[in-house]
C-alpha cells in the first residue's frame, strides 16, 4: 500500500475532496483526516492540560468531548466512524477522524490522546509514513487540514491528481515551502561556522529532517547514529550532517516550548 497526502486549507476544502474520493470508489477506511485545533471554549480546557509520557487526570473526560467537536467541525464525517484528539507538542489540539486516525496521532507524539470507538487501538500504522510528519504538524500548525490516503501503489497517481484538482498542496510542494522558510537562516548560521552551504545543503538538510523523525526525537546524534545508519547510509557520518541534525533538534525544541515531553 501507499500513502497519498494533500494539505488543504480548510476542513470544508477536505471534504470535499473526500467527496470526490468516495465517487472514485475509495473507501472510507482508506482515508485519515487531521483537524487543527478546538472551538474556542474546548480548547481553553484542553490547554489547561499538561503534555507528558502519561495520560493526565482530565485528559479521557476534556479530550473526549473534543472527539465530538470535531465530527460536528467537520459536517458529521465519519470516515468509518473511528475520531481520536490528543494534544501534540509543539502543535496544540489535534483531532484525527478515520480508521487510522489514533496511529496518526501517534506518530504525531499525540498517543496520550483518547479514541471514540472500541477498536480504535487496532488501527493499523501501514501505509502512515514517519518522513512526513513534521510535515502534518507544520501544516496543522498553520491551521490547515491533512487527508492521507492509503490506496494500491497503480491507483497512487490518480488520488494524487485527484486531490490537487481538489486545491490540495503535495507533500513535496509542502516541504519546499517549510525548507525555504528555513533556508536563509540555517545558510547564515552554518556559513558563520566556516560551511560551504552551497556544495554541503543537501547533506545538512537530510540531517535537520533526520532529527524530526518520530523515532529520533528526544534522541542525541550519537544515540540516533547507528539506526540512521541503516536507513540513511554513510551520509550520517558526515560532520555537515551531523550539524544539520543538531539544528534540527533546536528547531523541535523551540517548537516544542519549554517544559514539554513528547507523548509515549
Amino acid at each position: 500500500m501507499k500513502s497519498v497526502t494533500g494539505i488543504f486549507p480548510s476542513c470544508g476544502d477536505a471534504e470535499k475532496a473526500i467527496a470526490s474520493l468516495r465517487s472514485r470508489g475509495i473507501a472510507d477506511s482508506q482515508m485519515t483526516l487531521l483537524l487543527p485545533g478546538t472551538p474556542e471554549e474546548e480548547a481553553r480546557e484542553a490547554n489547561a492540560l499538561t503534555t507528558s509520557d502519561t495520560e493526565q487526570p482530565g485528559m479521557g473526560k476534556a479530550m473526549g468531548g473534543v472527539v465530538g467537536v470535531a465530527l460536528g467541525a467537520a459536517g458529521g464525517l465519519s470516515l468509518g466512524s473511528m475520531a481520536a484528539a490528543a494534544l501534540v507538542p509543539g502543535v496544540g489540539p489535534v483531532m484525527a477522524v478515520g480508521l487510522a486516525g489514533a496511529a496518526a496521532l501517534g506518530l504525531l507524539g499525540g498517543a496520550a490522546g483518547v479514541a471514540a470507538g472500541n477498536a480504535i487501538e487496532n488501527a493499523s500504522t501501514h501505509g502512515l509514513p514517519k518522513d512526513e510528519v513534521f510535515l502534518y504538524e507544520d501544516a496543522l500548525r498553520k491551521g490547515r487540514s491533512v487527508l492521507i490516503v492509503v490506496t494500491d501503489p497503480e491507483k497512487a497517481e490518480d488520488v494524487r491528481a485527484l486531490l490537487q484538482q481538489s486545491g490540495a498542496e503535495s507533500i513535496d510542494a509542502a516541504r519546499h515551502t517549510w525548507w525555504i522558510g528555513l533556508r536563509n537562516v540555517e545558510e547564515e548560521d552554518y556559513k558563520a561556522a566556516g560551511g560551504d552551504f552551497s556544495t554541503e545543503e543537501s547533506v545538512y538538510r537530510r540531517g535537520f529532517e533526520a532529527a524530526l523523525q518520530p523515532d529520533n526525537r528526544d534522541r542525541s546524534y550519537e544515540e540516533a547514529q547507528q539506526a540512521m545508519q541503516k536507513q540513511l547510509g554513510e551520509a550520517c557520518q558526515t560532520e555537515c550532517f551531523r550539524r544539520g541534525y543538531e539544528r534540527g533538534r533546536q528547531y523541535y525544541a523551540q517548537l516544542r516550548g519549554p517544559g514539554q515531553k513528547r507523548a509515549a
